[in-house]
């Protein structure tokens, strides 16, 4: 049985294109974060890889990363769509919901604040570590919990007061937990869920409501509202991040998570944890204390 979508797919493809088309200066600052990011990670590796796909980065971002690290020696750019020459053509165009990989045929695939915008995170995880070679790894990035927390509060507030009811408006983001479950079911060994925070600044709502439009990340939720919001609920949503979410300089906060991932696929060479009861010391002996029977 089909469940329905939870997001419009194709809607998010024309925002995306639309976005790269006309770029707003410092509108990308998501996008270069998350490539330091990148670059940060793939710094603390020891090792090469032959080849790496960028899976639906949101133009050349993280194949620049890729490229730059020094530990990639091809890299293979999937997308949505072809989008103008602002960002460079991908070498391929895919729904990265359905991988055209086959198995074990990629050494490092790298998906970037993409994850979150799939209807079927768990399926395409199997994807994934299915097109990685023995020993090949995975890393993910994606908005995790609590980001655009203060905008999902304001506007919640503001419609029950204008409206009398609350249309989905910011989609749902998963917790680090669920997320390390997933990896472990998908089958990644060494599975490593991390949440780093970043809080932006802005003067007003509609100055941040500017920066997601510039971004291609307004709401692409299908059970989205379909009617023209009222004035009303901008105006209040507005009062109620100015109320709750601003600092004292005037200035209000929104807060973006970033849910860190990687995963390697099995291979005999990696680390294996030991079988319960087969430590040779006790806890109380490499603590230095005295073991006390009850």
């Amino acid at each position: 049985m089909s469940h329905p979508s939870l997001f419009d797919r194709s809607l998010i493809m024309q925002r995306r294109k639309k976005a790269l088309a006309k770029p707003v200066a410092g509108a990308d600052f998501l996008l270069k974060a998350a490539a330091q990011d990148l670059e940060d990670r793939l710094m603390m590796l020891s090792r090469s890889f032959e080849s790496a796909v960028d899976l639906g980065g949101h133009g050349n971002y993280i194949t620049e990363a890729l490229r730059n690290s020094g530990k990639v020696q091809r890299v293979i750019r999937a997308d949505l769509f072809t989008p103008d020459q602002n960002s460079g053509t991908p070498d391929l165009v895919i729904d990265d919901a359905v991988l055209p990989f086959a198995e074990q045929s990629v050494d490092l695939i790298v998906s970037s604040l993409n994850l979150q915008l799939l209807d079927d995170l768990p399926g395409t995880l199997v994807q994934i570590r299915r097109a990685l070679k023995p020993d090949g790894l995975f890393l993910g990035l994606l908005l995790g919990t609590d980001s655009l927390i203060e905008l999902r509060d304001s506007f919640m507030r503001a419609e029950m007061e204008v409206t009398g009811g609350v249309s989905p408006r910011v989609i749902p983001f998963a917790d680090t937990r669920d997320l390390g479950g997933l990896l472990q079911r998908a089958g990644f060994a060494l599975p490593v869920a991390d949440l780093d925070k970043l809080t932006v600044r802005y003067d007003t709502l509609f100055d941040l409501i500017k920066d997601l439009r510039a971004m291609g990340a307004t709401n692409p939720l299908a059970e989205r509202s379909k009617r023209f919001t009222p004035r009303a609920v901008f105006m209040k949503a507005a009062e109620h991040y100015a109320q709750n979410y601003q600092d004292e300089d005037g200035r209000i906060r929104a807060t973006f998570t970033f849910a860190s991932l990687s995963g390697w696929a099995p291979h005999e060479s990696q680390q294996k944890p030991l079988r319960p009861g087969s430590a040779k010391q006790s806890l109380a002996a490499a603590l230095g204390t005295v073991e006390k029977k009850v």
